[in-house]
């Protein structure tokens, strides 16, 4: 597994059947709280033997539902032992459990974004150096530009809700589930730079495009 940030790892990339250009990985939090698996992707089958060696995990979060088909998210339950769970507007369609009840740890939140999906969901992670935002497809990285995911059956006004919340949260990392092949699975930022990349997408989506 690649280290992203300290505490924080990458399963190794597999491109996406849909769009061969881009590739997803899931990542591990190391957490006092209990070790965490954002999203669902085929490399944390390959590199399960890594997350037992980092202590393994004890919930897989998936950010919307799209992962658990594309990413296996059956074979990554299997391969890690530890159970997958969806916001309860895409549980059914991932085949999942909706969230469990209660906080995952004081430094770990959840934030409802619909819009790309009914039940498209954020993770917020407070690990002491970084605040490290997951943002699923809502928001991922295309040649380094942050961009959108309108589909035919996405709510465009509930995804313009949804970025106007996550353009006013404070963190410093964006870590998608998507990003173009052979390019950083992560960015860097700052409160306004946040801001600024989340804005253009506001903007484009009000204009009609669907990134």
């Amino acid at each position: 597994m690649d280290t992203i940030l300290p505490n924080l790892y990458a399963t190794r990339p597999r491109p996406l059947s849909f769009a061969p250009t881009l590739e997803m990985r899931a990542f591990l939090l190391r957490r006092d709280a209990g070790n965490l698996l954002i999203y669902s992707a085929p490399g944390a089958v390959d590199d399960a033997d890594a997350i037992a060696a980092l202590g393994g995990v004890s919930r897989q979060y998936i950010g919307h539902w799209h992962e658990a088909p594309v990413g296996d998210v059956a074979a990554v339950t299997a391969a890690t032992g530890a159970p997958a769970y969806a916001h309860e507007r895409d549980a059914a369609r991932a085949a999942l459990e909706p969230f469990p009840e209660g906080p995952a740890g004081d430094d770990f939140e959840l934030i409802p974004i619909p819009g790309h999906t009914p039940g498209a969901t954020a993770f917020l992670w407070d690990s002491g150096e970084h605040r490290v935002l997951f943002t699923g497809d809502s928001i991922f990285l295309r040649d380094g530009e942050w961009v959108g995911a309108v589909l035919d059956s996405s709510d465009r006004d509930a995804y313009v809700e949804s970025l106007e919340r996550l353009r006013e949260l404070d963190f410093d990392v964006l870590v998608p589930w998507a990003t173009s092949v052979d390019r950083p699975a992560h960015a860097l930022t700052g409160r306004e730079d946040a801001r600024r990349r989340i804005g253009a997408i506001i903007e484009r989506l009000r204009a009609g495009a669907d990134h």
